[in-house]
């Protein structure tokens, strides 16, 4: 029986290095005990350092963990129908949460927030209300490799790469935001919108106010649309994220925000600042109320479950744990991100200079036997088989330089972190002496 042509293509990505990279750690995980020759997993960007503070508050809170409100169960209530707009309680807890992260300078009306299964849904849903299959948004390199997924797939938008390169850090420019927006145009696509990931991922590095001012004057140029996808603005561990809602807190702008504001759009998870992508809690935060509502009546193809919404809202009400939450978790991230820059240094490995994010953006190029991709993958499969470290090439984040490497350091014990460099310098060490 012939099947549609969703269920046969290979646009999906999953062939893509990054993920086969995990498919070798899943054959051969790393283990103290029972594997401890096998591959340490630095390919996925989780955060594992602060489950002890979410279970010290579940095991001082059993109500919300037990589904009561004052001591009586509350179970039937919320195993019954729930409507897609969300519980009240927790859409609330976000917002508040969402500006705890940003030093509270900024505030969210709940009223604009959409509850999302994740942050894949989040930009999915974003871009079937933003765009048509054939439009195009434009996206800085390097970028997530779950992005060719997430808003190509099932969408058919197209993504045109802003190039950015080493010789400033990756940093956004007006020449490579034109030079992005030509070569669409070139290619006969319609622009829609250009999405950021601030912080970025894999770069770990925050938007700085120059280029939020310049994305902004280009959209509102272009007449196009903003999305920033802020998934990972509560691990911003040195400063402070300069959020895409930064522009809009300030009483100055009003006049210059009527042309735009409704074109911009937030994404949010909580899988990256509380470690919790297994609950599937995502939003979209925007001033725009036909693009609220229309999500919103997309968000019955993904909901947050009720026990979920519950229980969380419970947690980040309180706000004296949430933001001490925030403290801690940033303080652990900076200790280990410390930790990494400073073992791969000893090695005469580099990073990218950061100030946020699960990863970094590891500067390997030296130890390229040529300046190819061919290389670059060469290198990296030594890596994964001979050294016992899963790392994301460069390439399967589009990054144009061969011999960038995105390396993840939240997701392990600083024992285990410890171990991975140490593989790193045996490695380098016989590449020098060969």
């Amino acid at each position: 029986m012939a099947l549609s042509r969703k269920a046969t293509c290979n646009s999906h990505g999953q062939d893509s290095s990054y993920f086969l990279g995990w498919e070798e750690y899943e054959k051969n995980p790393y283990d103290a005990v029972l594997n401890p020759k096998g591959i340490i997993q630095m390919g996925l960007a989780e955060n594992q350092l602060s489950f002890d503070l979410l279970e010290s508050w579940l095991s001082e809170n059993p109500d919300a963990a037990g589904f009561k409100r004052n001591g009586e169960s509350i179970f039937r209530e919320l195993a019954l129908f729930q409507d897609y707009h969300g519980l009240p309680a927790f859409k609330n807890a976000m917002v508040n949460f969402m500006s705890e992260i940003r030093g509270n300078k900024v505030n969210f009306d709940p009223n604009k927030l959409v509850l999302t299964a994740g942050a894949t849904s989040a930009n999915e849903t974003l871009m079937f209300c933003l765009a048509e299959p054939g439009d195009a948004f434009l996206l800085p390199t390097p970028y997530y490799p779950g992005f060719d997924r997430d808003l190509k797939w099932r969408t058919g938008v197209e993504i045109v790469p802003i190039q950015c390169t080493s010789s400033n850090g990756f940093r956004i420019t007006a020449p490579a935001l034109e030079d992005a927006y030509e070569l669409a145009q070139k290619r006969n696509l319609k622009v829609k919108g250009v999405l950021v990931t601030n912080p970025s991922n894999p770069l770990g590095i925050t938007l700085t106010r120059q280029e939020l001012n310049l994305l902004v004057k280009f959209i509102d140029k272009k007449g196009i649309h903003l999305i920033s996808d802020e998934i990972y603005s509560g691990t911003v561990f040195n400063s402070r994220i300069l959020s895409a809602s930064w522009k809009f807190s300030r009483t100055e702008n009003m006049l210059m925000i009527k042309s735009y504001w409704n074109r911009v759009h937030i994404e949010y998870s909580l899988s990256k600042d509380l470690g919790l992508p297994g609950f599937r809690v995502g939003c979209i935060y925007s001033n725009d109320p036909v693009v609220v509502a229309a999500a919103t009546k997309m968000s019955s193809f993904g909901l947050v479950s009720s026990q979920t919404q519950y229980l969380l809202s419970a947690m980040l009400s309180n706000k004296k744990f949430a933001r001490s939450y925030i403290v801690e978790n940033q303080k652990r991230l900076r200790t280990v991100h410390a930790m990494l820059v400073r073992g791969l240094k000893s090695t005469g490995i580099s990073c990218l200079e950061s100030n946020a994010g699960l990863f970094c953006w590891v500067d390997m190029r030296h130890l390229l036997s040529s300046n190819t991709f061919e290389a670059e993958m060469d290198l990296w499969k030594k890596i994964v088989y001979e050294v016992g470290l899963n790392i994301s090439p460069g390439s399967s984040c589009h990054c144009d330089e061969p011999g960038w490497f995105r390396v993840c350091f939240a997701n392990m014990s600083e024992e285990t972190l410890e171990l991975a460099i140490q593989r790193i310098k045996l490695f380098v060490n016989r590449h020098h002496c060969n």
